[in-house]
């Protein structure tokens, strides 16, 4: 049974808030998801009443983890919900839900994580869903040791706090991306830059023209089983006195 609301003032809204606000700062300063994340479990802790301790789940095309968490002992609750295949941040994740549960009604949905989770001294679990992509969910799991449950308000703004998060982890998943594909081009260029400048020397020592002198860098990279731009960057110290220029000159006949 959750607890009935109490009486409690502007506070709570203002710790979402300056959570909310420290939340785009630290995007601004934290480029690691990991470090992200353990920020993000720092202020929900803060931010939201009765907080014991706080994990976030991740779903990878439906395979969860524990990404961070701010006590080693929660780990172990959200990996016996794993390994059940039911608990609260299983739930909010797959269903894109808030889950709101006291100890009584933990008792008869999730039987054996509630009663290890009495163990470990949590009576009170609540969780809001994280949706990223199509192949990244999770959750943020918030643990308690009041047996009373999470009142409807910390539900609310968890979910508040949850719902920016999750437009900050899009936005950083696509700077991820971004900078992969960045990486790539840098790479793709610098590779052409090589391969043109190996083509062009080919051209002048061996008097052929562009085509076939791509040719023979091809030919020289299938028998050596090594990338172009290897077989180029090769040559091309070979001919500037920083390798071979003996076998530079062989491979390329």
């Amino acid at each position: 049974m959750n607890r009935p609301e109490p009486a409690r003032g502007v506070l709570p809204l203002d710790e979402v808030t300056s959570a909310l606000h420290a939340l785009n700062d630290l995007f601004e300063g934290e480029e690691e998801l990991e470090l992200l994340l353990r920020q993000i479990c720092r202020q929900v802790a803060r931010a939201v009443p009765d907080v014991d301790e706080v994990s976030i789940t991740l779903l990878h095309d439906g395979h969860p983890h524990t990404a961070v968490a701010t006590d080693d002992g929660i780990v172990e609750l959200d990996h016996d919900q794993y390994r059940l295949g039911n608990g609260p941040c299983l739930e909010a994740g797959k269903t894109g839900e808030v889950v709101r549960v006291a100890v009584g009604e933990s008792a008869e949905r999730w039987p054996e994580f509630a009663r290890g989770a009495r163990q470990a001294g949590f009576a009170s679990f609540l969780a809001a869903p994280l949706s990223v992509s199509d192949h990244l969910t999770g959750a943020v799991n918030c643990y308690g040791t009041q047996d009373d449950g999470y009142a409807e308000l910390d539900a609310r703004l968890l979910e508040i706090y949850t719902t920016a998060v999750e437009a900050i982890l899009r936005i950083h998943a696509r700077y991820l991306d971004a900078r992969t594909t960045i990486g790539q081009l840098r790479t793709a260029l610098t590779s052409r830059a090589v391969i043109d400048q190996a083509k062009g020397v080919l051209m002048a020592v061996r008097r052929v023209d562009e085509d076939e002198a791509f040719s023979l860098l091809v030919v020289q990279s299938q028998r050596q089983n090594v990338k172009l731009r290897q077989v180029a960057e090769r040559f091309i110290d070979g001919v500037t006195g920083r390798g071979d220029p003996g076998r530079a000159e062989r491979g390329s006949r």
